[in-house]
């Protein structure tokens, strides 16, 4: 045995000793791209593929913002290709000084390379790190780009970034006269999937088109011969409205400030509503930056005390009344925040978070004088805000003392925990999970038949209550919700730490009904609501048990969704089995040994991850299915009705 242990000490040792400068691999920008797509462009899933289109349209809605370029078309061919084309000044094609290639060979192959440095050719630029048509080059199968300009076209094509051949004259411009088209392939190596969705693509091109008004942007999907074209004269104002356009809105008119300083431009619209929720977009030289940063934090900052020092001076909060706190005066606000500046300081390559520390005063310079004008000279406008914003101080209030409660009931004993929750042994968080069970019947089949160790289980009774269209404090005092916060132990809203959270893996399973979908929509909207970065961090899932049991014989087939019935049912036909089909409505309707085997048993479950792809969709979904508003979900009801299948009577 100790010789064993020195010849193994001994191996070790001549193997770290053999690391040298030779085992140092330096990988070129394309083979890095290629290698790690992910630091590029976030991840090789759909939302990775939809980063590709955003990547070389961000080019093109960089030759709007400097005014050169009208007309965006994003074209999804019938190949999987994608075309932008735009008419802006076409990428110039004269020999680099420095690469000793062509401009446009530079801009396609080298990282940071691009005209967005210097300041000179683009003033502002959501391409700050020049690597963004680099990358979409390297990840390729094939690449060719056609550019219109001084009266001719070029042409250059790649394959996975690399060029085939030099930059050539095609012809002469004519028609569009200058402007860039490029045509790419997603490579089929890199990506799990080649499936790009319309809805999606569409809202982000109506953003760039609030952003930058009277840019038109085309999208055309040539698979199912469909198109939209998006135009905004009204800007930012114009999405506001969108926004809120199944809201009961306080005030008619969306309230916009516009300033320029030195070369950063600073656009605000905001609008209040009737509901509880804060809907604020920010954007950065037209990126989205979803998880804010300091041009958010100067308006947020601004709003605050302005509408403190308005209520104060025109005696709406009474002498001896708290000041107002930013979650009562972002209740129910709808806003959308721009900044285009020279310099800005994103956080990665996928431009998350606004970093420039400059920004935070002049945004908040900027709102503080204009939205104190424009209150002192809408008064009605102004005192419908505050008493919305006095409103929400009054529940918060009452929301806090029972959100205390609650976070006193939610310590790691389990003696505190809700009493029907029947936990799992295991203590760490990272191995544990919970399901959400629909019904006290669906609850005991589940504590029955799943794995003590690590899963947990919480029937609830019965729909939980929508808390779209109820304030805080009523939500808090709805038991079911209780339940579920005091379960999971890391709070909710502003309080919400996910440290604290006991287990990493929240399922919802719900039966396969009409009631089942509607308990499920009710849950994601609390979640979505309230504990959205619990959907962020990859906790939440959805369960999907059977549709169907079918037997042949003494075989029996666990079955998901229609299609799959038709293709096993023709399979089976032939056997001269007698087949029996069994359709489960119900988690109920499954002893405990079904229920494992086909829906909680790891090995053999099947999960839906919970994401969320567009931050400014789902909320307009779920205010439109969800809110108090009832005539635009009739109108989508009737819109869709057409398409419901398998509609439980």
């Amino acid at each position: 045995m100790t010789e064993d242990k020195d010849k193994l000490t001994t191996d070790k040792a001549k193997r770290g000793s053999e690391y040298s400068a030779a085992d140092i691999q330096v990988l070129g920008g394309r083979e890095a791209v290629r290698r790690r797509p992910g630091m590029y462009i976030g991840s090789t899933d759909q939302h990775g593929l939809h980063h590709l289109v955003y990547e070389i349209t961000y080019n093109s809605i960089d030759e709007a913002m400097a005014g050169c370029c009208t007309r965006i078309t994003v074209t999804l061919q019938q190949d999987d290709t994608v075309t932008v084309e735009d008419n802006g000044r076409g990428i110039p094609v004269d020999i680099h000084p420095a690469t000793k290639i062509s401009a446009l060979e530079t801009v396609m192959t080298v990282l940071h390379a691009g005209a967005k440095f210097g300041g000179k050719t683009y003033q502002v630029s959501g391409g700050l790190h020049g690597v963004g048509a680099s990358v979409v080059n390297a990840l390729s199968e094939h690449l060719e780009i056609i550019v219109r300009r001084d009266g001719k076209k070029y042409c250059q094509q790649y394959k996975k970034g690399i060029p085939q051949g030099a930059v050539h004259e095609i012809g002469e411009a004519t028609g569009t006269g200058t402007g860039t088209t490029i045509t790419f392939l997603a490579d089929k190596e890199i990506f799990s999937e080649m499936d790009y969705n319309f809805d999606t693509l569409c809202e982000r091109m109506r953003e760039m088109a609030y952003l930058n008004k009277g840019l038109e942007i085309c999208l055309i999907d040539k698979h199912k011969d469909r198109e939209k074209t998006f135009y905004s004269e009204g800007g930012i104002t114009g999405f506001v409205r969108h926004l809120n356009h199944n809201r009961t809105v306080r005030h008619r008119q969306p309230i916009y400030i516009s300033r320029q300083i030195n070369h950063t431009i600073i656009e605000a619209a905001l609008q209040y509503n009737d509901g509880f929720t804060d809907n604020t977009l920010c954007f950065a030289n037209c990126v989205n930056t979803i998880d804010g940063g300091t041009h958010l934090t100067g308006f947020r900052s601004a709003l605050t005390r302005v509408l403190n020092d308005h209520a104060h001076k025109n005696r709406l909060l009474k002498e001896g009344e708290s000041n107002l706190v930013g979650d009562d005066v972002r209740e129910g606000i709808t806003a959308v925040i721009s900044v285009k500046l020279a310099e800005p300081q994103f956080e990665g390559q996928t431009k998350s978070k606004l970093g420039n520390i400059e920004i935070k005063s002049l945004v908040e310079s900027v709102v503080v004088e204009d939205l104190s004008l424009y209150l002192e000279e809408h008064p009605d406008e102004a005192r419908k805000i505050i008493e919305k914003c006095i409103t929400s101080a009054k529940a918060r209030e009452a929301a806090r003392k029972a959100r205390d409660l609650i976070i006193r009931k939610s310590s790691l004993d389990t003696g505190t925990l809700p009493g029907k929750l029947a936990d799992c042994s295991e203590k760490d968080p990272s191995h544990c999970e919970l399901y959400l069970v629909e019904g006290p019947s669906a609850g005991g089949s589940a504590k029955e038949g799943r794995n003590r160790r690590f899963q947990a289980i919480l029937p609830l009774r019965g729909k939980i209550l929508n808390v779209e269209k109820a304030s805080p404090d009523k939500m808090l005092s709805h038991e079911e919700i209780r339940f579920i916060i005091t379960a999971l132990g890391a709070g909710i809203d502003d309080e919400l730490n996910l440290s604290r959270l006991r287990y990493h893996r929240i399922i919802l399973m719900t039966d396969a009904d009409v009631d089942g979908s509607h308990i499920r929509t009710l849950l994601l909207t609390f979640f979505f609501r309230h504990m959205v970065e619990l959907i962020n961090n990859g906790h939440l899932f959805i369960a999907q048990p059977p549709l169907y049991s079918i037997k042949a014989g003494k075989q029996k087939h666990w079955v998901y969704s229609d299609p799959e019935k038709e293709e096993l049912l023709d399979k089976l036909k032939g056997n001269g089995k007698k087949i029996e089909v069994q359709r489960y409505k119900g988690l109920g309707e499954m002893s405990a040994e079904q229920l494992w085997e086909t829906t909680m048993n790891p090995a053999s479950r099947t999960l839906l991850a919970v994401t969320i792809e567009d931050a400014a969709k789902a909320d307009s979904i779920f205010s439109m299915l969800m809110g108090s508003e009832v005539l635009p979900r009739k109108n989508f009801i009737q819109a869709h009705a057409k398409s419901v299948k398998n509609l439980d009577i």
